[in-house]
């Protein structure tokens, strides 16, 4: 089987289009939808800096390999912020491959810890919670978008770039539509500018189609999954919508744009003045903002 582009022979197979590529096509094919997505949305300006949050899986390190290529042509920075949740033997393994990847590329980074930001990891987190009902990934999800938001104000960055998917879009609506949580939906667009700009340049491109790019441009990625990945939903809808691309190929791409619609319509139907946390500063809709509340919260139930 012949790649679509050249005479090589293919090794990819993209069903929702119907093309086959060589592994050299299939990783320009990758850089230019992910430039594409970049231009589509005006993530980057010239003479931005980009805070490229990285984790040592394969989304995150694929993605500050494109941006490395990218920022050598283009007229924008990049720094990389990696989060330490304080998972006993299992961050470890990722803080060393991104320590190591970002010396190759010659990127400056810089490591952000939960215990230091907010005097807790998330394993003592989760021992102070008051209920099971509070998974891990909330509490933790909650942590990670503020220790990220503090990196790029650190940094001095202009933009926060994280390395969602297009599986990980799909997957957060279906989560806040079963919970009905419709005002989070209204925040899906690609583009947001508060508290800083963030962007998400993979959020067009299949989780299949990143883990091949990763193999195929030798990245590499931490494969231990976090131990608390199975406390929440995700795993189960994540399986639920690759069993229905087997089956449908391209589906994943419809209910994408019906996202991006859905969402464009919330946001503009119930926009809400936004107010600065008495505690912390940062913005919030309420009087104290979430990250607040849940510190406050598993502090007082500490014994």
């Amino acid at each position: 089987m012949k790649c679509h582009k050249c005479e090589n022979e293919a090794s990819y197979s993209r069903k929702y289009s119907g093309e086959n590529l060589c592994s050299d096509c299939f990783s320009i094919s990758i850089m230019r939808k992910t430039a594409k997505t970049i231009s589509k949305y005006r993530m980057i300006k010239n003479g931005d800096l980009v805070c490229v949050a990285v984790s040592g899986g394969k989304d995150s390190l694929s993605l500050l390999h494109i941006l490395h290529k990218m920022s050598k042509t283009h007229n924008f920075e990049i720094k990389v912020a990696t989060i330490d949740e304080g998972i006993p033997g299992y961050r470890n393994e990722s803080l060393e491959i991104v320590r190591n990847f970002c010396s190759t590329l010659n990127v400056e980074y810089k490591i952000y810890s939960y215990k230091e930001l907010f005097d807790l990891t998330i394993d003592e987190a989760l021992q102070k919670r008051e209920s099971e009902k509070t998974s891990s990934c909330s509490i933790c999800g909650t942590f990670r978008r503020r220790s990220i938001d503090y990196a790029a104000k650190d940094l001095g960055a202009d933009v926060i770039a994280t390395a969602h998917n297009l599986d990980d879009v799909l997957q957060t609506f279906l989560i806040n539509a079963l919970s009905g949580d419709t005002k989070k939906i209204g925040w899906m667009n690609p583009n947001s500018d508060k508290p800083f700009k963030k962007i998400k340049p993979f959020c067009e491109i299949y989780e299949a189609e990143i883990v091949f790019y990763a193999f195929s441009n030798d990245i590499p990625f931490q494969t231990e999954p976090c131990p608390h990945m199975n406390e929440g939903i995700r795993t189960e809808i994540r399986e639920f919508f690759n069993s229905l691309e087997n089956q449908h190929s391209g589906i994943k791409n419809n209910l994408y744009n019906s996202i991006l619609k859905i969402s464009q319509n919330l946001r503009n139907s119930s926009h809400k003045e936004m107010n600065l946390c008495k505690n912390c500063g940062s913005e919030c809709t309420g009087k104290i903002c979430s990250v607040c509340k849940m510190v406050l919260k598993l502090k007082q139930n500490q014994t």
